[in-house]
């Protein structure tokens, strides 16, 4: 039982390394430092008694690895590997009853307990009474403590008080929101108070926490004590709108204890930066709250010094922030100390800029380390980066050398198919470290692979160990490689290693496909020695066990619900998965309930819209987990037309699940029944929405905020919404120092730009002025330009062109229907100036 894991390969104590254990005592015989590390089949002959005193032992020994492991999952169900779970699982089979006794000496193995021990094999006095053994056991799954709270309220056990809610432990995290909303507020602040407690919060599902802050904030008076009161695990999920700190503000220290997200520290960067005079002290959570707004009011020098802090922390700025940072840093002139501030700076100057620095050789080695994905992966500029790079490196040819390889770093990412053919082996190293690749890239790496021409081999000899050294490539490995690789080196690599591969399930699905026989014989039964057992189900190399047919067979009469969010974890392959939603449609055939609905994961996008519209979605938090991995818009549209339809308000939580993808999908009759109020707990992204929508959330949104129209942050709030503003609140923005980016003002509703004058853009854009130049060709901002006088344009001082010279005028006629039958839409002409007749003659015509 493997609870401290290493990353390189495992320690196993099988039945065959320590003897037999039926006959051998483990307490005996076994040193504690091997009980750790037990496989399955040394645990299957123990007696009761040599199993609870082995998990006495394993208890007091082993300490659980509490971070989230394993395959990179949609959700972890548990923090235990399938080794820990399959012993845990064994030792606990040994039992008919679980008194509170037993439950105790079990400790940390109680994690084995199935929701069918929970239900059937605990009482409900038995059950309370060993909650406090209950609720030190760590890496419960979600269907395990939901069972056992469930069980727990069901049998009159009551949350008076926060020493009854603390007393849950771990359990906790298997309360629903609406039990947790129904407490009484006080109850939640003093458990919160109790530090066992807080310690439970960390690994808590999101939409709980966003419960406890919901539950937290309404009972605090002002933002100040909110941030003061509230966990640190729980602070990120603060809505900013309650960030906003005004006669009462919270301390340095307090805010530095927090982590919060970059649009949280926005809310509250400016109020801390002009007060605080030593940037070091700040932390790395409240310095990525930059804003260009502050960089504009406290000078260049001092915004010099809050980069070089910000280097110093590794704080991570988005695009719009360093774009700001880096005029404000150069404003003078180029540093001559560029190391000293943050590396992504860099991607927005050139190897001359660094001249000062060091050599060109040693600015890409930093830019090589750099978040490259700032910048658009077809863009030009990354595109010139890496053209300039490869001058620099004097690299002429189409072969790149690892010391140059090392060099470019993330720069390796864009080097085309020629680079990556002529290099042959030299880089797929550092390729395994790529995100994702162009086409033309993975034909370049296959191919590559392909020849065997490479220190690895060809893939007729790979090992286990090779597979982990390319794990980063296995996504572009198609079946004529897959098929090579011999099928030990992919089970056992799956078996040992794919726990911390970063592939995505339906990546290792292609995998297992490869493992499983290519031709599926017909299953008249369920074989003896592949019966669906616990230990099956709690085993994610179950995909390779079972052909489709042998799936569908051993799975008559058994219930998947109870272990429906662990197993839709494991990377079973099309046909397999296409089996378990059979057995579920069986289950279920009146539609799926709420309960469920969590638990579908990969079922999710293969349903239809009529089986949608049977669903029967109550809570918010569902709502969520089901818009994030639908991937149709009529299946998210059914989605949430079903929800309404069931009587379920468009709230805060419901919104923040809409956004993600789909709240441009929202007619106005439900835009129109969202709560204006709303808006301050989300922040929405409309950027792709019809105008209509944005028309309409903007309207709200000025309402939510009105409040808040003269303090810093209003625009902060409102930014989101322009895209539905009419001038005149434009013009009103454009005297309040807001730094707005030229992407904002090219999203700005057509009529509202048009309306604004070269005096007012440069009020909205402040710093950003100079970039305006940047999108003098693109629209709308094209036609902005040549709908300005010239002269008004210089006046700007940065060297756009484009406007109406002068004795030259623009007419632009109204849309509007005229008495024919079509619309005759917008016309624009330059004419010179005319005697008075001549041009009223023209207009005449092209109105005509």
């Amino acid at each position: 039982m493997h609870w401290r894991r290493s990353k390189r390969g495992k320690i196993r104590v099988t039945a065959y390394q320590t003897g037999n254990l039926s006959s051998l005592s483990p307490t005996c015989s076994l040193p504690d430092r091997f009980v750790c590390y037990l496989s399955p089949s040394a645990v299957n002959n123990l007696s009761r008694d040599d199993a609870l005193s082995l998990a006495h032992r394993i208890t007091k020994n082993c300490q659980l690895d509490v971070t989230h492991r394993g395959i990179n999952r949609e959700r972890a169900p548990s923090f235990l590997t399938t080794e820990e779970l399959q012993v845990a699982s064994s030792l606990v089979s040994k039992f008919e009853h679980f008194t509170p006794a037993i439950l105790r000496e079990l400790g940390q193995v109680a994690v084995g307990l199935s929701v069918s021990d929970i239900e059937n094999k605990i009482s409900d006095e038995d059950l309370e009474e060993s909650l406090p053994a209950l609720g030190e056991v760590r890496g419960w799954n979600a269907d395990q403590s939901s069972a056992i709270i469930n069980k727990l309220l069901h049998s009159g056990y009551q949350i008076s008080d926060g020493q009854s809610l603390a007393k849950l432990g771990s359990l906790v995290a298997g309360l629903s929101s609406s039990t947790l909303r129904s407490l009484p507020p006080e109850v939640i602040l003093e458990a919160i108070k109790l530090p066992e407690f807080v310690q439970q919060l960390v690994t808590l599902p999101p939409a709980l926490k966003r419960t406890f802050v919901e539950m937290v904030s309404s009972s605090v008076s002002h933002p100040a004590e909110l941030v003061k009161r509230i966990p640190d695990a729980l602070a990120s999920y603060i809505p900013k709108a309650l960030l906003v700190f005004e006669d009462e503000k919270p301390s340095i220290e307090d805010l530095n204890r927090k982590m919060w997200t970059r649009e949280q520290a926005a809310m509250f960067f400016s109020d801390v930066i002009k007060t605080e005079p030593d940037f070091n002290r700040l932390s790395q959570s409240v310095l990525q709250g930059y804003t260009c707004a502050v960089a504009n009011e406290i000078g260049t020098e001092r915004v010099q010094q809050l980069a070089k802090a910000m280097k110093k922390k590794n704080v991570q700025l988005g695009e719009d922030q360093l774009s700001c940072l880096v005029k404000m840093v150069t404003l003078h002139g180029i540093p001559k100390d560029l190391d000293s501030y943050p590396k992504d700076l860099l991607l927005f100057l050139s190897p001359s800029d660094y001249a000062g620095t060091g050599s060109c050789k040693q600015y890409f080695a930093s830019v090589g380390k750099a978040n490259l994905d700032l910048l658009q992966r077809e863009s030009s500029e990354r595109k010139q980066l890496l053209l300039e790079a490869l001058a620099c490196l004097k690299i002429s040819g189409t072969q790149v050398n690892e010391e140059n390889a090392e060099i470019l770093g993330h720069l390796v990412c864009d080097l085309g198919e020629e680079y990556i053919r002529g290099s042959g082996g030299s880089l797929l190293e550092q390729l395994s470290q790529c995100e994702s690749f162009l086409p033309d890239q993975e034909e370049a790496i296959k191919s590559v692979i392909s020849s065997g021409n490479t220190t690895f081999g060809p893939p007729s000899v790979w090992s286990a160990s090779t597979l982990n050294e390319l794990g980063g490539l296995i996504p572009v490995f198609d079946h004529s490689i897959l098929q090579k690789i011999p099928k030990n080196a992919l089970t056992l690599w799956l078996k040992n290693f794919a726990h911390d591969s970063p592939l995505s399930r339906e990546q290792l699905a292609t995998i297992v496909e490869e493992i499983l026989p290519s031709r599926h014989k017909r299953a008249s039964g369920c074989p003896d020695d592949k019966k669906i057992t616990e230990a099956v189900l709690n085993d994610d190399l179950m995909p390779i066990m079972y052909t489709p047919e042998e799936l569908r067979a051993c799975l008559k009469n058994v219930s998947l619900e109870n272990h429906l969010s662990q197993i839709l974890t494991y990377a079973f392959s099309k046909e397999q998965l296409a089996v378990l939603k059979e057995n579920l449609d069986q289950t279920y055939p009146d539609g799926y309930p709420d309960s469920l609905l969590s638990k579908l994961g990969l079922f999710i996008n293969s349903a239809t819209v009529e089986e949608i519209k049977r669903w029967r979605i109550t809570s918010p938090n569902t709502l969520a987990f089901l818009l994030e991995r639908l991937s149709k818009e009529k299946q998210a549209t059914a989605l949430i037309e079903r929800y309404v339809a069931l009587g379920n308000p468009l709230d805060a939580t419901a919104l923040k699940a809409i956004d993600r993808k789909h709240l441009c999908l929202l007619n106005a009759t439900l835009l129109n029944m969202i709560d204006s109020n709303s808006l301050k707990l989300v922040s929405l992204n409309l950027s792709s929405c019809s105008q209509l929508t944005k028309d309409i959330l903007y309207a709200k949104a000025k309402r939510a905020f009105s409040d808040q129209h003269n303090l810093p942050s209003y625009y902060t709030h409102i930014e989101p919404y322009l895209g539905g503003a009419p001038g005149v609140d434009l013009r009103a923005l454009s005297k309040d120092n807001v730094n707005m980016t030229v992407y904002t003002l090219a999203k700005l509703r057509r009529d509202s730009l048009m309306s604004l004058t070269p005096a007012e853009v440069k009020g909205l854009l402040g710093v950003n002025l100079r970039d305006l130049v940047k999108w003098q060709n693109k629209a709308p901002i094209q036609e902005w330009v040549r709908t300005r006088k010239q002269a008004e344009l210089d006046k700007l001082g940065i060297g756009l062109t484009g406007g109406t010279q002068e004795g030259y005028m623009i007419v632009v006629t109204p849309q509007f229907q005229p008495p024919s039958s079509s619309a005759l839409g917008t016309v624009a002409m330059a004419a010179h100036l005319l005697p008075a007749l001549l041009l009223s003659f023209l207009m005449t015509m092209a109105l005509s």
